[in-house]
């Protein structure tokens, strides 16, 4: 079943937003950028999201005690890494805390593809650009890949569907969740009904 991470909640209200749109994945950024979140909204606000619904803390060269920290403290389920974090990074944030990772890859050719399948971390993430650009990369990249991937940049309303078709583990969303740089209700609970609507479409009759 493909899932749905919608990134970048840093308003209260969007957490109540996130509990009606109910995607699998929600992400805190604590990274740089216009949608940076600080520890202790993450905090304060973990506790108010629904049961099931799982965080992920987005990082970007963080000091692995951050993270630890962070995990430990219930805080987030699992650490999603932008930066130019090592494989040797990785392993020890996992010997630390048995943390999950995503590693996400800013694809430019298939090469950035490949050369990623090597990583230790559970989970890539392949995006157009830094994290929360909306930019996308060529899909026609990825190829069938054998090892559990989330697609990011540039998925909106228009094209949820495409991205789904390209059987990812997940859907990765910020911008495309968003009007006027803010995320709007409507949009997060039409683009989980259409992946979830994908992902049970029946198949047509072969009789």
């Amino acid at each position: 079943m493909i899932k749905v991470k919608i990134c970048g909640l840093f308003r209260e209200e969007d957490i109540g937003y996130a509990n009606e749109a109910n995607p699998d994945f929600i992400g805190f950024v604590f990274a740089k950028g216009k949608r940076r979140v600080s520890y202790g909204f993450a905090r304060k606000h973990r506790g108010d999201l629904k049961k099931g619904i799982e965080v992920v803390g987005v990082f970007a060269q963080a000091a692995l005690e951050e993270i630890i920290s962070l995990y430990k403290g219930g805080v987030i389920d699992i650490a999603q890494l932008h930066g130019e974090e090592s494989e040797d990074y990785i392993m020890e944030l996992k010997r630390a805390c048995g943390i999950p990772a995503i590693k996400a890859v800013s694809v430019k050719t298939a090469g950035c593809i490949e050369k990623a399948l090597s990583s230790c971390a559970e989970y890539l993430l392949f995006d157009g650009g830094s994290g929360g650009s909306g930019r996308a990369f060529d899909w026609k990249l990825i190829g069938g890949l054998d090892r559990p991937y989330f697609i990011a940049g540039g998925i909106g309303l228009e094209n949820v569907e495409s991205a789904c078709a390209l059987n990812p583990f997940g859907i990765d969303l910020s911008s495309g969740a968003e009007s006027e740089g803010v995320k709007d209700l409507d949009k997060m609970k039409e683009i989980v009904r259409r992946a979830r609507s994908f992902q049970f479409a029946s198949k047509p009759s072969m009789s």
